[in-house]
């Protein structure tokens, strides 16, 4: 098991975020074209969900995003089990947390034995080469 480090999940990172832009900045002019400030912020809800979701289920479906399969990587519990959704769910979590500390949770996977960052800690995953 190959454990892969920072710029090819970085890469990976951008092409989803490009995906998941793409996809909830639609749902947000749909709701912003309806005008009402509630609508606006449902579509917000909306957006929110849909990117939550897009990471949930694909991490815990296949360990793989769109953005990671096209850098063949993947993610796997560092226990050897399958991937679940509670660990994606877990992995989304760290995500949020290694943002709020100015993504040093991020930058961790440069200095990391393992490569982990602090989200793969959080949630027990490796990324490797698929």
């Amino acid at each position: 098991m190959e454990k892969v480090g920072f710029v090819p999940r970085f890469v990976a990172y951008i092409i989803d975020a490009i995906i998941v832009g793409i996809v909830v900045g639609i749902i947000g002019a749909v709701f912003g074209m309806l005008g009402s400030d509630t609508l606006v912020l449902l579509g917000s809800l909306v957006g929110f969900v849909v990117g939550f979701g897009y990471y949930v289920y694909f991490w815990g479906a296949t360990g793989q995003t769109p953005g990671k399969s096209i850098m063949k990587i993947k993610i796997v519990p560092t226990d050897g089990s399958a991937m679940t959704i509670g660990k994606a769910v877990m992995r989304l979590i760290g995500y949020f947390v290694s943002i709020v500390f100015v993504y040093l949770g991020f930058l961790w996977i440069l200095f990391d034995a393992n490569k982990q960052g602090w989200h793969d800690k959080i949630a027990g995953t490796y990324v490797v080469k698929a």
